[in-house]
């Protein structure tokens, strides 16, 4: 029996995105510093990507909801983005937290997560075309 990637992309990614939706939920405190200011209602907005996290994780391993649960997770990385940033900006301005050697790859591997999650949701093997 063939792995296909998609089938790969979920057991590796799901079990990430599982793991930081439970730290998510169980350690908040870990995030209220690089939430934006702007955003209102910081700990229940830490609560529900916690709890998206899991459902996105576990909506992989649902034939019927894996490619929502892939297109979902995707987007969830892109909406994260401003605060990775922020975060990265946080830290590396005043000295304190994580320095470059988490926040460079962190920065840069978030275009593959993207892809990584519509991987495991089996949306990268769509071609569009239908028919002979």
């Amino acid at each position: 029996m063939q792995l296909r990637r998609a089938d790969l992309a979920q057991a590796t990614i799901a079990p990430l995105y599982l793991l930081a939706g439970v730290i998510h939920i169980t350690r908040p405190d870990l995030f209220m510093r690089i939430m934006p200011s702007a955003l209102p209602h910081p700990l229940a907005i830490i609560m529900l990507t916690g709890a998206a996290e899991i459902a996105g994780a576990a909506g992989l391993f649902v034939p019927r909801t894996r490619a929502i649960a892939g297109a979902a997770l995707a987007l969830y990385a892109v909406c994260v983005y401003p605060a990775n940033i922020l975060h990265a900006v946080h830290d590396l301005s005043t000295g304190t937290g994580l320095g470059w050697a988490y926040h460079y790859p962190r920065l840069f591997a978030q275009p593959f997560i993207c892809w990584w999650a519509l991987t495991a949701g089996g949306l990268t093997n769509r071609t569009g075309h239908r028919g002979p």
